[in-house]
């Protein structure tokens, strides 16, 4: 009896003894902070120059600017008063144009781009163009604001454009093909 009494208490003292092991704890928990700390960047960057926008304006008060919807400003150079067109999807927009700082030193000229055939929303080119391109007709010409999200961005061009640098553009649209059959 003492013999089962005793097999009978190892048998106890092993079963309860017996745990599922336990998950290990992470060291550090991901808080999504990294994404909070690039949001606030991208903030306080965008408030920075949009604040530079607002100082151009105030000090150039021969133009009259338009604020878009998509975040950026515009003024005409020329403007076509009469009803024609502007781009849609596919359309072949040919437009020359150039790119400045906001200090207005030329960073490529009208001579280094050259005219150039756009597919509309088919093709790449930096954002604010893109939505500058959609507001305009043949022959007019527009100087466009962009902050450098709208511009190029984080990256800058990899070429002659920095890292978020604002841009003065001066867009001239030549011609508008359509492309669409009504």
């Amino acid at each position: 009896m003492t013999r089962a009494f005793l097999i009978i208490l190892i048998l106890a003292f092993g079963v309860s003894g017996c745990k599922s092991p336990e998950a290990r704890r992470p060291i550090s928990e991901k808080s999504g902070s990294f994404i909070k700390i690039s949001a606030e960047r991208n903030k306080k960057l965008n408030a920075k120059e949009t604040d530079q926008i607002q100082q151009i304006i105030k000090k150039d008060t021969t133009k009259h600017y338009i604020a878009s919807e998509s975040g950026f400003w515009y003024y005409y150079n020329t403007k076509v008063e009469k009803d024609t067109i502007t781009p849609s999807f596919g359309d072949i927009v040919n437009f020359d144009y150039d790119v400045k700082d906001f200090n207005g030193n030329e960073i490529y000229s009208d001579e280094d781009i050259h005219p150039r055939d756009y597919a509309m929303d088919q093709e790449e080119i930096f954002t604010g163009l893109r939505e500058g391109l959609k507001l305009m007709k043949p022959g007019e010409t527009v100087t466009f604001l962009f902050p450098s999200q709208k511009a190029y961005g984080y990256y800058g061009d990899k070429n002659k454009i920095g890292t978020s640098t604002p841009v003065i553009c001066e867009v001239t649209v030549n011609s508008i093909i359509q492309t669409k059959k009504d």
